[in-house]
């Protein structure tokens, strides 16, 4: 198995707020995504061990679109989110309490047809994107 890949960022805000905007589908939809051209229309989450994640993606124009869809392995509130995909990688996101900013580290597994950069790039861009939302929410 490829080396695991990790992104993170700092939000200026505290760390149940970054929580609730991270997890909560009405802000998901708001920032679940890599680029302008692309949108999150719908998510829903059962945030408990079993419960599942599923997140619509899909590029502004109609051209592709795809289902992220996971189950939750371990949830630990405010602290640590871990889940398994559907095609069998895993990923965790841990957040960690900086006072009045909180540090979102995820590491996961990449997958074996895109470039480990090109993977990379993309979470970070979304958590980048996340990181935009959560401080103007």
């Amino acid at each position: 198995m490829p080396e695991r890949i990790a992104v993170e960022t700092v939000v200026n805000r505290k760390r149940g707020d970054v929580w609730c905007l991270f997890n909560e589908p009405q802000h998901i939809v708001n920032w679940n995504f890599a680029s302008d051209d692309w949108r999150c229309p719908h998510s829903e989450n059962d945030l408990r061990v079993g419960g599942r994640l599923c997140s619509r993606m899909e590029a502004k124009d109609g051209s592709f679109g795809f289902d992220f869809e996971a189950i939750y392995d371990d949830v630990r509130h405010e602290v640590k989110l871990a889940y398994t995909m559907t095609d069998g990688r895993q990923a965790e996101t841990e957040f960690d309490d900086l006072g009045d900013s909180t540090r979102v580290a995820t590491t996961f597994d990449p997958d074996l047809e895109n470039p480990a950069e090109m993977q990379r790039a993309g979470w970070q861009a979304i958590l980048d994107n996340f990181k935009r939302y959560a401080e103007t929410a």
